[in-house]
């Protein structure tokens, strides 16, 4: 399995974007295992955040 298919399945697809960074941080070595995943590979996942994630919005027109 992908470790982006396991986000989205768990967070949804936006916050899975976002919490990606994370769940590597969470798990020393994951990147070295390659983009599918061995079946048995444990993993930490993020917390969910309590506070949705904000965009900052650019207008084009002032």
């Amino acid at each position: 399995m992908v470790l982006d298919e396991i986000l989205s399945a768990e967070f949804g697809a936006e916050l899975a974007r976002l919490l990606l960074t994370a769940t590597l941080d969470l798990n020393p070595g994951l990147a070295e295992l390659g983009p599918h995943l061995p079946p048995g590979t444990v993993l930490l996942l993020p917390d969910r955040p309590t506070q949705p994630a904000t965009r900052a919005v650019v207008s084009l027109y002032g």
